[in-house]
């Protein structure tokens, strides 16, 4: 008895003794029992059992604490070593992979060209059977033998050496999907070459089993008005965009075309809306035909960290139909690239602001291509040869036509067009400003229609820009009877009979030979009327039968997850230096915190958990803004055509658990070794991984809220805030 209280005394006696912790050197199992350190072992102050040292050499007898400075700088160098070679391997891996694909695509554009040739020897032996066949039936005046039977066996012939074909390159999957797309590409090309001087009613009747025809979509407007509070942005808009025609639409500054191009899309949330919007002749939503549908906005809005192909391919498979091949969607971008003119760059990166890649003009046909690959049946473009030089803009009007006669309804805003590029446009629609049509019709009738009105276009000038200078007032002309530029729209609506608004009565009495004006008259100066009529109705004909198949199932969720996750690798590894930096900058910190903040054992270190909160917790939410910030128009404008938000951050957000992962023990790699905290490396670790997994959703949701700039102050308050909270 008289032991244990001297044992009591002496450990919990604060007056006779300063044991109030087990001394250093040794190891308390009960405040009754102290036992010195083992060799190989380290006992720091308050131990209750004795710790084995990582290395025998790096503690000795009656060890207080080991030193792990050594090692750390050793697995620092390691560190380094590492994060150089997946830098270098990453862009070799990335050369790699493009060169292999070249090669592919390159022995596969020898094989079409072969297959085309076999393919045309085909078509010519089997017309001359059929004739043959023909022949004999009537010399013999015999029951003809069936066209499919007889034409059978070739055929299984055919596949069946198709299949040896196939059967013989197992192991070139890829190159014969690209042989299968780059056949039909020949075809394509050979059927483009004998299409270009077709009318769209001739190409609508030319459907073959290899090139089923695409949906067609007719936007029509009826008296449509859009306004804000008293102010009306569009007015009275009467007309249609039609399937197979490319529009261009011109006005001076304020007239509405932006607005103009809101209504056709459907996005009239917000604005006070009379009149109607008529799809194919139902009034319904645009934004159920959003799948359909491609915009091409003003801004070139891409990804500049991949490559110009990876772009397009992207677009297409998220974006296609999900039943399509892979060879067929691989036709469709080849096909996109060679009309953009698009092939020498196909393998270069887009580019930024920071880092230079392809040229402006160049750029801009990519944001054309990302909507083009989708195949659309109606695309609005912005301004789309805003910048580009004459040959270019041609290249890419050329483009659009080829798609017009697929069935597209192309419609584009286009600014100061020269009179070669206006002549390319099938249908032109001439906003005044209020939101006025002041033309809309045919490229070939504008000026026989202002004609009409004694407006004649002098020599040597632009038709477009001279009647828009004549809107803006710019240029005097002498209107025929007692009109002014500003009473152009109401003579459109005399023309076509459409309802004068209630605002426009009063202008009636200052037109003086208002009937001669209303009986004025359009010709069609391509085709005779009844041509004319017989065109219409039968694309009326394939509007109607196209309103069957307008739905587009694109892939789900799970499928765009998967081409999200790959597009968002390819990027990380394209910002493999930006991500070395990350990871140099908290081994830094580490050393900073592990050498300043130095564990003492009456606090239990608690000094260099603040700094250590705050330095981490900064440095992971600084790097979360790069997820989502710099994308945020590439998000929107995908996000607008129906693709997936959840699968986008569910992609994102899985490539950055990687850093989650791996930042923790980047930081412990030199703050433990420079530290020596009193925990083990293996709490330390899960602590930090839960806390870098926190701050980096706390950092999603400043980069969405808030602007680059602020969402980085508000990140430094918040990291304060918690190594405040952290510190006490």
């Amino acid at each position: 008895m008289a032991l244990l209280a001297f044992a009591i005394h002496s450990w919990a006696d604060i007056v006779r003794t300063n044991d109030v912790f087990c001394p250093p050197g040794h190891y308390c199992p009960t405040t009754t029992q102290k036992h010195n350190c083992s060799d190989g072992y380290y006992c720091r102050k308050g131990s209750t059992d004795e710790k084995k040292c990582f290395w025998k050499n790096t503690c000795k007898d009656n060890a207080i604490k080991e030193d792990l400075t050594l090692y750390g700088i050793v697995l620092i160098a390691i560190l380094s070593f590492v994060l150089l070679l997946v830098y270098n391997c990453s862009g070799l891996f990335i050369t790699i992979q493009v060169k292999m694909s070249s090669r592919a695509r390159k022995k596969a554009a020898k094989r079409a060209d072969k297959s085309v040739a076999a393919r045309d020897r085909w078509k010519l032996a089997k017309e001359l059977a059929i004739r043959h066949e023909v022949e004999m039936a009537e010399s013999f005046n015999t029951p003809q033998q069936s066209e499919t039977s007889y034409y059978g066996g070739l055929n299984g012939a055919e596949a069946s050496a198709n299949g040896s074909n196939n059967h013989e390159n197992l192991t070139q999957v890829h190159t014969e999907r690209l042989g299968r797309a780059y056949n039909q590409i020949g075809t394509d090309r050979t059927m483009k070459t004998n299409n270009d001087k077709l009318s769209f009613a001739g190409v609508v009747s030319l459907a073959t089993e290899d090139r089923p025809q695409r949906p067609m979509l007719e936007v029509a407007f009826k008296g449509l008005t859009l306004s804000i509070g008293k102010k009306k942005l569009l007015q009275c808009v009467t007309g249609k965009l039609s399937p197979g025609r490319v529009t261009a639409i011109m006005g001076p500054s304020g007239a509405g075309k932006t607005t103009f191009l809101n209504a056709v899309l459907g996005k009239t949330s917000g604005y006070k809306k009379d009149g109607l919007v008529l799809i194919n002749g139902l009034p319904e939503s645009m934004l159920s035909y959003k799948k359909i549908i491609g915009f091409v906005p003003q801004d070139d809005i891409v990804h500049g960290n991949l490559t110009v192909e990876e772009n397009l391919w992207f677009s297409s498979c998220c974006r296609l139909s999900k039943g399509m091949s892979r060879s067929h969607k691989v036709r469709v971008l080849e096909r996109v690239i060679e009309s953009l003119g698009l092939r020498e760059i196909r393998n270069s990166l887009v580019g930024t602001v920071e880092k230079r890649g392809i040229s402006g003009g160049q750029r801009k046909r990519v944001n054309v291509g990302i909507e083009m690959v989708m195949e659309p049946s109606l695309l609005i473009l912005d301004e789309p040869t805003t910048g580009l030089d004459s040959a270019s803009s041609q290249l890419l009007l050329r483009a659009l036509r080829h798609e017009a006669l697929e069935g597209v309804n192309v419609c584009a805003v286009v600014h100061q067009p020269s009179y070669t590029l206006f002549n390319m446009f099938d249908d032109f629609v001439l906003l005044a400003r209020g939101g006025l049509i002041a033309y809309l019709g045919p490229v070939s009738e504008v000026e026989t229609y202002f004609a009409g009105l004694e407006v004649k276009v002098p020599d040597r000038e632009n038709p477009p820009d001279y009647f828009i200078d004549i809107l803006e007032g710019i240029v005097k002309t002498n209107i025929r009877g007692n009109v002014t530029p500003k009473h152009l729209p109401l003579l459109w609506m005399l023309h076509n009979g459409y309802e004068v608004p209630d605002d426009f009565q009063k202008d009636l009495g200052n037109i003086n030979t208002i009937r001669e004006l209303y009986t004025v008259r359009s010709i069609s100066s391509e085709q005779s009327l009844a041509e004319q009529t017989e065109n219409t109705d039968s694309v009326h004909h394939n509007v109607r039968q196209s309103n069957k198949s307008l739905e587009r199932k694109t892939p789900g969720v799970f499928a765009q997850y998967g081409y999200y996750l790959g597009r968002v690798a390819k990027q990380r590894l394209r910002e493999s230096t930006q991500q070395a930096v990350d990871y140099l900058i908290l081994c830094i910190a580490g050393i900073c915190i592990g050498t300043i903040a130095r564990v003492r054992d009456d606090s239990f270190g608690v000094a260099s958990y603040g700094y250590t909160i705050m330095a981490v917790s900064l440095l992971c939410q600084l790097a979360a803004l790069r997820s989502f910030s710099p994308e945020k128009l590439q998000y929107w404008r995908e996000r607008e055509s129906g693709m997936s938000s959840l699968a986008y951050f569910l992609a994102r957000d899985t490539i950055d658990h990687f850093n989650t992962v791996v930042k923790p023990i980047i930081f412990l790699s030199t703050f433990y070794f420079f530290n020596n905290p009193r925990s083990t490396l293996r709490d330390n670790y899960l602590v930090l991984l839960a806390l870098i997994y926190c701050v980096t959703g706390i950092g999603y949701t400043f980069s969405v809220w808030f602007e680059l700039g602020l969402a980085q102050l508000v990140i430094f308050c918040n990291s304060t805030c918690c190594a405040g909270s952290g510190g006490h």
